[in-house]
């Protein structure tokens, strides 16, 4: 990452004579694209970049990805900077003028660094602390039993299909469910969440981009559609994609072409369609978030997964199953949990559905020290009396959509002691989008 022009194509001609594969960014905007996308290895950020302050860059992007290293490379080589770079978890810091071959080594000895740090799988957790994407969903109880049905009958086709329900009720499971019981199963599955993204770095994302078509543009992107052919396409938080880029993705869905940014030649598309959102339907349309022609497009079938709360008989299966791969990850007895703690569990409202759990559980055999898990292994919150807690279980047409969604940050604020990052976990959102939402909803720590 740097805004000089004339420094990234001498540093990447650099590494890549030296054997490494290397994505050059000039703006903070293209760079979280890249670390959504990409999830590198080792990041050489410059300080001084047109549209973020680079410390709180290196924050962000070491609480985003703790296992990408990050090199600070820059003019701006005061000791002030470099204490502060280093307090904030750079693995080193190197001023320019740099030598190409002290930059070489420290970049394999970053290499080195990485490999010692826990990795992340495609979804952009920590591998060994979840598995999502290879799960299959828990089809427990009736409202779940009648959503596999349908899944049966949907998903040998080619239809397009919306998935609805709350945050951390499994969409994207579901989602992959559903590709690997279609005739696409041998084909890609790929994913986009349009809440994760600035929304001018989506359309590139979607539809790819020819070298020099944009700022910061400086290689060829083949665009997600793209790598999407033969398999299947999973939008996640559909009603975030900018209006008049949902337009242009209309067009897409209908003609099943497209082009990418900065070229001449029309593609043909060739996947099958999977959106999901987190947020009423009905109301994004009223609000003019969603287009009433590209709803009709997405919603051949709309499936709506219920929120954990009402479907609370499948909380021992999963905490089973959470206990036992968190046990194994972590080389550990699995702990029985006896039935007082899953009385509890079983009680609990879960605001973050089954990803709130799932973190539940992960804390819980951390804490746990003998082959059980007791109260005290369990989150704070989960222990509250239900006088205290958050009504975040009123049904959907009580609140006003932005007064709930006020509710919900700030009740995760507070189940996160103020930790942004675990915050942004229980809500299922990036942190991006947490901060986008706090300022405009006025929400200061």
């Amino acid at each position: 990452m740097d805004d000089d022009r004339a420094v990234l194509t001498t540093l990447s001609g650099l590494l890549q004579r030296h054997g490494f594969q290397v994505v050059a960014v000039s703006t903070a905007a293209a760079a979280w694209g890249v670390l959504c996308r990409e999830s590198p290895a080792v990041v050489l950020l410059d300080l001084g970049l047109p549209d973020g302050e680079g410390l709180e860059l290196l924050t962000e992007f070491r609480e985003e990805r703790p296992e990408t290293v990050v090199i600070v490379l820059t003019a701006h080589d005061s000791l002030d900077n470099a204490i502060e770079a280093i307090k904030r978890g750079a693995f080193h810091f190197l001023a320019k003028p740099y030598v190409p071959e002290e930059l070489v080594n420290l970049i394999r000895r970053a290499l080195e660094e990485r490999q010692k740090r826990p990795q992340r799988s495609e979804d952009g957790k920590t591998e060994g602390a979840n598995e999502a994407a290879g799960r299959r969903p828990l089809f427990v109880g009736r409202a779940m039993k009648e959503l596999e049905q349908m899944i049966a009958i949907a998903a040998p086709s080619d239809a397009n299909i919306l998935l609805t329900g709350e945050s951390g009720v499994g969409k994207e499971v579901m989602a992959n469910w559903i590709h690997q019981q279609s005739r696409r199963a041998g084909g890609p599955m790929v994913r986009l969440n349009c809440a994760a993204l600035p929304s001018q770095l989506i359309e590139g994302e979607l539809f790819g981009y020819m070298k020099g078509a944009f700022t910061g543009a400086v290689n060829d992107f083949p665009g997600m559609i793209a790598e999407a052919a033969g398999g299947t396409l999973f939008l996640d938080e559909i009603i975030e994609m900018p209006v008049e880029l949902q337009t242009r993705f209309l067009r897409v869905l209908q003609e099943r072409e497209y082009r990418p940014l900065g070229s001449t030649k029309t593609l043909k598309a060739d996947f099958r369609l999977i959106t999901a959102t987190n947020r009423p339907v009905q109301e994004a349309i009223r609000q003019g978030l969603l287009r009433t022609d590209l709803f009709y497009r997405i919603n051949t079938f709309q499936l709506e997964i219920p929120p954990l709360r009402k479907r609370p008989e499948a909380i021992p299966a999963l905490v089973e199953e959470f206990t036992r791969h968190f046990a194994e990850a972590l080389g550990k007895p699995v702990p029985t949990v006896g039935p007082e703690v899953m009385a509890i569990l079983m009680d609990y409202h879960w605001p973050g559905n089954i990803r709130e759990l799932q973190n539940a559980m992960e804390y819980a055999v951390i804490l746990s020290q003998e082959a059980r898990i007791t109260e005290k292994e369990l989150p704070p919150e989960i222990l509250l009396p239900p006088a205290l807690r958050p009504a975040l279980e009123q049904e959907e047409n009580t609140l006003d959509l932005d007064i709930r969604e006020r509710d919900a940050i700030l009740s995760a604020l507070a189940k996160s002691h103020g930790n942004k990052k675990k915050a942004a976990e229980l809500l299922g959102i990036h942190r991006p989008t947490l901060y986008s939402k706090m300022k405009r909803y006025n929400i200061q720590l």
